[in-house]
């Protein structure tokens, strides 16, 4: 199944004319999704159910992250009251997808699923409580800030590893947790590109831990300063450090999968790198220019 046949299937459940017309939606997590399926295609047991796990599981990950993008806001203005009603339409978007997951496993008698999401869906929200308080302490490093997305991007995914048997058993909750390490790194790196979201990203944990004391302190007092926060990106070279990174994780990802010794799995899991293999081939071509 390739990614576009996923999205439209989620967009059945997904699809609503006051969420499409008033809200924007976080990006649909085609990559774990479509590793999810693509192994699950190898498990017999599973092999039955591997529609309905995948688009369960990418309704339950739209519903967590439609509900990341809620901001919490004070303002007494006409354009904060507009803002407010997006806010409280966007948990009520994600409440939605929620609930569409409950409802397709339980007409599907996917009891023991509908346990292991729910569990997964609480560890989510505890990490998710544990960085928000590093955050607001200023306890973080970038490490740390990148180990707690990989967290929780795998989160909901680890939780499939029952239903592998095998080898498969012993290294889906490595794969998905090194593939959603490459999933943070690409998003880091495009944050830098867009020069988007830039207050709240991988390279601002770093300066604040490796920088200049003069940095440090710019960083903490023109957070809302895109212009000087990209400069002092720049400084620090956080998309070239981001690179390699990206370069590290996704050859060990590569790796990881010879392991799996299954070449058609392989053949078919080979499309889900190329976004990580093309970023990659990116830095390597700036790195290049810039030393010609």
């Amino acid at each position: 199944m390739n990614r576009l046949r996923f999205t439209q299937m989620a967009n059945k459940y997904m699809n609503h004319d006051m969420i499409s017309l008033h809200t924007e939606l976080p990006e649909f997590p085609e990559g774990r999704v479509s590793l999810l399926y693509t192994v699950l295609s190898h498990q017999p047991s599973a092999v039955p159910h591997k529609d309905l796990l995948s688009v369960v599981t990418s309704l339950v990950q739209m519903g967590l992250d439609t509900h990341d993008m809620v901001e919490n806001t004070d303002n007494s203005t006409q354009s904060g009251m507009l803002s407010m009603r997006a806010q409280q339409l966007k948990v009520l978007a994600g409440d939605y997808f929620s609930s569409r997951f409950y409802h397709l496993l339980s007409l599907a008698g996917q009891i023991d699923t509908t346990r292991r999401l729910s569990e997964a869906i609480c560890n989510i929200n505890q990490i998710k409580m544990n960085l928000y308080g590093k955050m607001k302490q200023m306890k973080l490093n970038a490490e740390e800030y990148l180990h707690y997305g990989t967290e929780l991007k795998s989160g909901l995914f680890l939780s499939f590893t029952g239903f592998m048997s095998g080898l498969y058993a012993r290294l889906w909750p490595e794969l998905v947790e090194r593939f959603s390490r490459c999933e943070v790194l690409l998003k880091e790196l495009r944050k830098i590109d867009k020069m988007d979201s830039l207050d709240s990203s991988w390279g601002i944990w770093h300066i604040l831990h490796e920088g200049t004391e003069e940095d440090r302190r710019m960083v903490t007092e023109h957070r809302d300063d895109p212009n000087l926060i990209m400069a002092l990106l720049n400084k620090y070279d956080i998309a070239g450090k981001l690179g390699v990174m990206l370069r590290q994780s996704t050859g060990q990802l590569q790796s990881l999968l010879q392991k799996l010794q299954s070449d058609k799995l392989l053949r078919e899991l080979q499309p889900l790198l190329e976004p990580f293999l093309e970023a990659t081939g990116q830095q390597r071509a700036t790195a290049l220019k810039e030393l010609g």
